[in-house]
């Protein structure tokens, strides 16, 4: 894991051996850089960065152990703009999923990736946000309309067809691949 210290301490070394910065830190990656050292994120949840020197783009897998979506693995990615933490992460899930609160190209409707974003909010606020989405999907703020419906007119068969979707099947013409653990 990358520290902020090393970064500021790896500045000063390049620094005092008379050799220019590579590149200036930006704040973004200053604050990204505490967020993940900050994390405190449950045993369900795990991040992957691809390439450890770029913080400001990685990966989260969110394996729900309760609720609709129990046995599931979930993919989501991860961009952090420059003016982070002024605006907040854009996060798309990769994992094609059956969610009133994703739509079918992975777009996630989570009040504080929009309205309710603040500068105080961190990563880990965001984390926690998404899986709960998993937890309490939420039919009166979706994305996805017909699985809202869905959820609030028959919660049995919309569990049946989050199962079905889990498992690579069908819910009306799409198809879903397996997110099966």
């Amino acid at each position: 894991m990358i520290r902020l210290s090393s970064m500021k301490e790896q500045k000063k070394a390049e620094e005092a051996a008379g050799n220019q910065p590579k590149s200036k830190i930006s704040a973004a990656q200053l604050r990204i850089a505490k967020d993940i050292n900050d994390l405190d994120i449950p045993p369900t949840c795990q991040t992957h960065f691809e390439n450890r020197d770029d913080l400001l783009n990685f990966k989260l897998q969110i394996c729900p152990d309760q609720g609709f979506y129990q046995g599931g693995r979930f993919v989501f990615r991860f961009k952090v703009p420059q003016i982070y933490p002024h605006e907040p992460p854009k996060v798309k899930c990769e994992t094609q999923v059956y969610h009133p609160n994703i739509d079918l190209d992975g777009n996630v409707c989570l009040n504080i990736l929009r309205e309710d974003w603040k500068p105080v909010l961190n990563i880990n606020s965001v984390i926690y946000g998404l899986q709960f989405l998993f937890l309490e999907p939420n039919p009166d703020d979706p994305l996805n309309k017909e699985a809202a419906d869905v959820l609030k007119r028959d919660k049995r068969q919309f569990e049946q067809n989050v199962y079905r979707s889990m498992r690579g099947g069908y819910i009306g013409n799409t198809h879903f691949r397996s997110c099966l653990k």
